[in-house]
């Protein structure tokens, strides 16, 4: 039995090693970047144009465990920050990223967003945002495990004759994204690396030539409403509200469409979402005047599903006072989750 558990891991480790130097190797590859399942709880890093929307400070932070049951760990972490400054006119974000695929592959971002509040009308404002963003790409090469490396029966014991000289990247990026809504709807459009900048982790085969290795654009849409179920009342804040909402993202060859809503009743929040051809998600959220905490767990329904283990989320915010907001400040209800 032991045997046939080491064939099993060693067997794993194979086929990630086999897709890492897929990533690292490949003459022309297509990064793709993390996607959250609870999207509207990291809105900036949704769509730059969300900046300042909930017009005093807020503090967000996320963490995704992507399929903890495979050997590697695909974890994503961030926190942001952003408010409206009526000396701006608009609102301002900064985001801070961290992305580890299997203890090898690691991403880290600084961004910075500027969103313009513009009101149309009495009851519709569009906001257009600009984001610039700092990124460094790295390859942990001890983490590496290669074919020599390899027992037939023990396993990976063996020190490796392969040697890979993959030095860190550091890029800057630029990404846009426009907002439009009133205080029961919503629809926002971005679209990231607009540069599409090169992210090669290896240096030249030969000289003159180099792996080419790009950061796609991403292509995000993104709509919703909020729909008031029953009569409001003045002696309580148990007022109960249904918010369906569709997401579209478009990466290179990949895409991904998510298809739910959420149910609030006073503080509490339930959602029930389905990504198409992958999975369905399940949100449980607490969202008070202050503090607001999210927890999302993935069911994968793809052929991954059996071994992944899901994928969990959780979110945290914290909403920071600040002065009242003025008469001319329109906000928006757009999910927390």
């Amino acid at each position: 039995m032991s045997i046939l558990i080491a064939i099993k891991n060693n067997f794993i480790k194979l086929n990630l090693f086999l897709f890492l130097c897929f990533i690292i190797n490949s003459i022309s590859v297509f990064a793709q970047d993390p996607i959250f399942t609870q999207f509207y709880s990291n809105p900036v890093y949704l769509n730059p144009a969300f900046s300042g929307t909930h017009h005093c400070p807020r503090i967000v932070s996320n963490y995704r465990n992507q399929w903890p049951n495979f050997s590697g760990d695909f974890i994503t972490t961030s926190i942001s920050y952003d408010q409206y400054v009526d000396a701006l006119k608009g609102g301002f974000g900064v985001i801070l990223m961290s992305d580890q695929i299997a203890k090898t592959l690691n991403s880290n971002e600084a961004s910075l967003s500027y969103s313009y509040h513009q009101h149309i009308t009495r009851k519709f404002t569009v906001n257009f945002a600009l984001q610039g963003t700092y990124i460094q790409k790295s390859v942990n090469q001890s983490n590496l495990t290669f074919g020599d490396m390899i027992h037939p029966r023990r396993g990976f014991v063996f020190s490796t004759a392969d040697v890979i000289k993959a030095a860190p990247v550091n890029l800057f990026d630029f990404s846009a994204g426009i907002l439009g809504y009133s205080d029961r709807f919503y629809i926002g459009f971005a679209t990231h690396h607009l540069t599409e900048p090169k992210i090669s982790l290896v240096e030249a085969i030969s000289p003159g030539s180099s792996p080419q290795s790009y950061l796609n654009r991403r292509y995000t849409a993104h709509m919703g409403t909020e729909i008031t179920l029953g009569s409001k009342s003045v002696y309580s804040e148990e007022n109960e509200t249904l918010s369906p909402s569709v997401l579209f993202v478009k990466q290179g060859d990949y895409q991904q469409l998510n298809v739910g809503l959420y149910y609030k009743k006073g503080n509490y929040v339930v959602g029930a979402w389905y990504r198409d051809l992958d999975s369905f998600i399940i949100t449980l959220g607490l969202d008070t005047k202050i503090l607001r905490m999210g927890y999302s767990y993935d069911l994968t329904t793809s052929q991954l599903g059996t071994y992944s283990g899901g994928s969990h989320e959780i979110s945290l915010a914290l909403k920071l006072y600040c002065a009242p907001k003025k008469k001319k400040f329109r906000t928006m209800s757009c999910p927390a989750f």
